[in-house]
């Protein structure tokens, strides 16, 4: 947002504080400030001139003139303009200023510019050199004066709508430099209104006021206004046009002006548009409407689209001599909700989104109806304001004691004449006694900002200074919240897994159609979302899995093998109550080559880690699952995940296997943390015993019962390798034994071991 220095000090009596001081000033009071920027220095130099002779240099389209400028003598200069000619009043740029340097052109030498209105930044007409009806060589040119531009950041005037224009600013800038603000008159002559209003639905329009005009010459605007305009980034259009843009950039007020003629009725309806209704715009679209849209319409249909744009059919035109002026309020969220559905932002439409004051409308026509009194000489006002309120409720009126403001604000030296000072500085009305304070919201803050005796202390504070605030700590104990378990036993996770040489990713919480009925997880399971931040975003997911997949097939195109892990929650569908969210781990071992058992044990490995004594037990492949290599994760009888490998269709090269654990189970059926146990004594002892199997025999299963039949003085029942043959089958087990009070003997442990192989080749041969 950009904001003219000039412009403020002309609402400002006395306003000597320089422009780079007043930005720091906003900045640290009231608004962020992005910079501060010189804008127009070379009009301090540049000056009407007389073009006294224009003779064409041979085979070009330039001409070499003698142009008097007074303050710096004749000069010769070439110009290329098609406008160029003897006796016209022009713009004369000395060398030195807009890039302009003493040359010499078609060998003719130039000493500096005529210039065009684009050029001196007035406006964006180029097509020649700028023309004067009036002025004396050497005059600076009338009303177009160096200024500084102060820039202010958009998302820090949200909740200020007042501060969406001039006058606003101005307001806060009269507040910190301790100087008067100049008012605008808002009165209006009195008369019967020369159009009917009506309002269909208060709500969404809370106010429309008008004014019709009659003797209107649409023509260029004085410079002065072209050149204000086109300071703060908006283009001048014609005389009328411009008139609506610059109350909009001085009162935060936008306005329409209709040509009335144009207008079927002599009616004005605002109401929601029909379903299909289209209405052409301005910008040479036309929309169609629905019923969530707001409309301005004549006896014929929309002439407008409220608070966003203005109807093409009843433009401004060349021809246009009378005109009917509109300054209306509508419901922010209303117009918010049709900008974004149109995909149509403006200028007029961001004001409104910020909730305006409905005390703004006429105070801008008694404005407007001065201004073009200026820029349209002749123009006269047809009757009275027409005009139809519905006032909104207003803010009651704020009480503090000035003991809570200083307690508030940590300042206990502040006075009740301080308080009242800064308040009333701001436009609010302040009643004080006994340090007791009652306060009235101006309506321009009554619009979703002050509300609150808190809001207040805001504004003293921020007036105060912030940094004039000595910071006090608390006089109450502060303490570190315990960390939640679910977070801790979380991170900790992380830690475990990321010092194993995983890399932990993170995915979105949603997912696609397509992703979904890829691995077969039904569509109507899932959460729709009604807004997706972007499309293929459209469903909560059910399961980590499908972006696990798209992760798995993105880094297999750069790496031979890795390792990852994502920690997320699962979205699952409550009926009418919220969705349930369940914590669960992915994780992935990847090998471009290979057969792909490696990945699986590691993720055996990985999770006995996690989970210590589960156990793995096939089951079934669900479709995106290997046939053969799919199994659930059981811990104290209770599946808490499965680990199996991707369909090698699911994956575009290599082997990809995948433990996935419900981690809200994985903490409820966990073992407390181990006591410490001292180191062993005595010595063990350890052998070998291969078991021959059928083919597709589990070593989980052998070993539970080799474990079964070791005995008490087995410590540790391990396996170690499988060998097939041509004779069928066997699987090798490590057995270790072992006693907390003595040495086992050689008797002793050859009794267990043939203990073992009886009930092996009892069980096994």
């Amino acid at each position: 947002m950009k904001f003219s220095y000039n412009w403020l000090a002309e609402h400002i009596d006395g306003l000597t504080v320089p422009p780079a001081e007043i930005g720091k000033l906003i900045t640290m009071k009231t608004a962020e400030c992005e910079g501060v920027e010189a804008h127009g220095a070379h009009f301090d130099h540049v000056v009407v001139a007389k073009v006294l002779t224009a003779e064409p240099i041979p085979g070009t389209h330039l001409a070499v003139t003698s142009v008097d400028t007074g303050r710096y003598g004749v000069k010769q200069v070439v110009c290329g303009a098609p406008n160029c000619r003897a006796g016209m009043l022009t713009a004369y740029v000395p060398p030195g200023h807009l890039g302009v340097t003493t040359a010499k052109l078609r060998g003719v030498d130039s000493d500096g510019m005529l210039a065009s209105a684009k050029e001196l930044g007035i406006s964006a007409e180029d097509e020649g050199i700028i023309e004067f009806a009036e002025g004396e060589p050497g005059a600076a040119i009338a009303g177009c004066t160096a200024d500084t531009i102060v820039e202010i950041d958009n998302k820090s005037l949200t909740h200020r709508p007042d501060l969406w224009g001039h006058h606003g600013m101005a307001r806060e800038v009269a507040a910190i430099a301790g100087r008067p603000l100049k008012s605008i008159p808002a009165d209006l002559p009195e008369g019967a209104p020369a159009v009917e209003i009506e309002i269909r639905d208060a709500k969404l329009c809370p106010r429309f006021s008008a004014l019709r005009f009659e003797n209107v010459t649409v023509q260029p605007s004085p410079l002065w206004l072209q050149q204000r305009l086109e300071s703060v980034g908006l283009n001048p259009i014609n005389n009328i046009v411009d008139v609506t843009n610059y109350l909009m950039a001085e009162l935060a007020q936008p306005m329409h002006a209709y040509d009335a003629a144009k207008l079927q009725g002599g009616k004005i309806i605002v109401r929601v548009a029909e379903e299909g209704e289209p209405c052409p715009a301005l910008n040479g679209q036309t929309y169609t409407l629905d019923s969530s849209n707001l409309v301005i319409a004549d006896a014929g249909g929309p002439v407008g689209i409220a608070g966003v744009i203005g109807g093409g059919p009843s433009a401004i035109s060349d021809a246009t001599t009378t005109i009917l002026l509109e300054a209306a309020n509508f419901h922010a969220a209303s117009i918010r909700k049709t900008s974004t559905k149109l995909k149509l932002r403006t200028d007029a439409s961001m004001r409104f989104e910020k909730s305006q004051d409905p005390v703004n409308t006429v105070r801008a026509l008694a404005r407007a109806k001065w201004l073009l009194e200026q820029v349209s000489p002749g123009i006269r006002l047809v009757g009275g304001l027409a005009d139809l309120y519905y006032p909104l409720p207003e803010v009651a009126p704020i009480s503090f004691d000035l003991s809570w403001m200083r307690r508030k604000l940590g300042k206990p030296d502040l006075t009740a004449a301080e308080v009242t000072a800064i308040l009333t500085s701001i436009a609010f009305g302040v009643s004080e006694a006994d340090g007791h304070f009652t306060v009235t919201v101006p309506s321009w803050r009554a619009t979703k900002d002050i509300s609150l005796k808190d809001d207040l202390v805001e504004e003293v504070g921020r007036m105060i200074g912030y940094g004039n605030l000595t910071p006090v700590p608390p006089l109450v104990p502060s303490v570190v919240p315990p960390l939640p378990p679910e977070r801790a036993y979380l991170r900790g996770l992380r830690q475990l897994l990321t010092a194993q040489g995983y890399t932990e990713v993170y995915n979105y919480s949603f997912v696609n159609e397509a992703q979904a009925t890829e691995l077969g997880l039904p569509i109507e399971d899932h959460v729709r979302v009604v807004n997706p931040i972007a499309q293929g975003q459209e469903l909560l997911r059910t399961s980590l899995l499908p972006n696990i997949k798209r992760n798995i097939n993105d880094n297999a195109r750069e790496y031979e093998s890795f390792r990852m892990f994502e920690i997320g929650k699962e979205i699952h569908a409550r009926g009418q109550e919220l969705p349930e969210e369940i914590p669960h781990l992915a994780a992935v071992s990847f090998e471009r080559h290979g057969d792909g058992v490696a990945n699986l044990f590691e993720l055996k490995r990985l999770a006995g880690t996690i989970a210590p004594s589960c156990t793995v037990e096939p089951a079934e492949a669900r479709p995106f699952e290997h046939p053969f290599r799919s199994a659930k994760v059981i811990l104290r009888n209770e599946a808490i995940g499965r680990l199996f490998e991707f369909h090698p269709a699911m994956v575009e090269t290599g082997r990809a296997a995948v433990l996935d654990l419900d981690l809200v189970k994985v903490q409820a059926l966990r073992t407390a943390a181990g006591k410490y146990k001292p180191l062993r004594r005595f010595p063990t002892s350890a052998f070998d015993l291969t078991v021959p199997t059928a083919e597709r025999e589990l070593a989980g299963t052998v070993l539970g019962f080799i474990r079964e039949h070791a005995g008490s003085l087995a410590l540790d029942v391990r396996y170690l390798y499988d060998y097939k043959g041509d004779k069928g089958r066997s699987m090798t087990f490590r057995i270790t034994l072992g006693a907390p009070d003595r040495t086992l003997t050689g008797d002793e442990v050859t009794a267990i071991r043939s203990q073992l192989l009886a009930a092996v080749a009892a069980k096994y041969q």
